[in-house]
């Protein structure tokens, strides 16, 4: 993975990413709170509505899974193929007992380890935002090549590529229309459904979006 190392997976897959881990370790339920307390609507609401339909056989991928809090939201849907990958090693190892019956393993939105559109459903949540725009294609094409019909996210919104600092430190962290960025990357993807989600503190947005291959 040497090869795709960019600043910011190298900051990632170190003491950041650890100490991410560590703040992050959240039960479905916990995660429901912090949604409602944010946006005034749960993350399992949210799954529902943009997934709730879909057959619970399907696999399922997250890039970016960290300890798998989301697998685990989708884990208790009823979802059962469920997989992710996480360039932070320790959070690889501890979501071996923060997870069951979820394949967790190491590896890079720049060189997903599965085959193409070995997928149902390819999903980041707070990741892309992460990566530099520099970089951001080649996560994308990644994402595009391992999924066999959609394509999840949950991230920061703004419309053109803002910059935005992350505790104290520069060059980690932006926000955009990701949406808008698959669409205009590839010809063979629509846009299914798109939600805007506004802080309930603040002015800051947060967008929902699914995505479809039409050839599938």
């Amino acid at each position: 993975m040497d090869e795709h190392a960019t600043f910011q997976s190298q900051k990632w897959q170190g003491k950041l990413g650890e100490e991410y881990t560590e703040r992050n370790t959240f039960t479905p339920e916990q995660l429901d709170r912090l949604y409602e307390s944010k946006y005034g609507v749960s993350r399992t609401e949210l799954n529902e509505e943009f997934i709730g339909s879909f057959d619970r056989s399907i696999k399922i991928l997250e890039a970016g899974s960290n300890l798998g809090s989301q697998l685990l939201g989708l884990q208790r849907m009823g979802f059962k193929n469920l997989y992710g990958i996480e360039i932070n090693r320790y959070a690889v190892q501890q979501s071996k007992t923060n997870t069951r019956d979820i394949n967790i393993i190491y590896g890079s939105a720049f060189d997903i380890p599965f085959k193409n559109g070995y997928f149902d459903l390819v999903f980041t949540s707070g990741v892309l935002i992460h990566i530099a725009p520099a970089d951001i294609k080649r996560a994308l094409q990644e994402i595009h090549r391992c999924s066999k019909e959609y394509i999840w996210g949950f991230e920061y919104y703004a419309d053109t590529y803002t910059e935005v600092r992350y505790r104290g430190q520069d060059n980690l962290l932006w926000k955009t229309d990701f949406a808008g960025l698959y669409l205009n990357s590839f010809d063979d993807l629509e846009l299914v459904k798109e939600k805007k989600l506004k802080y309930i503190e603040n002015e800051n947005v947060d967008t929902m979006f699914l995505i479809r291959k039409r050839n599938s």
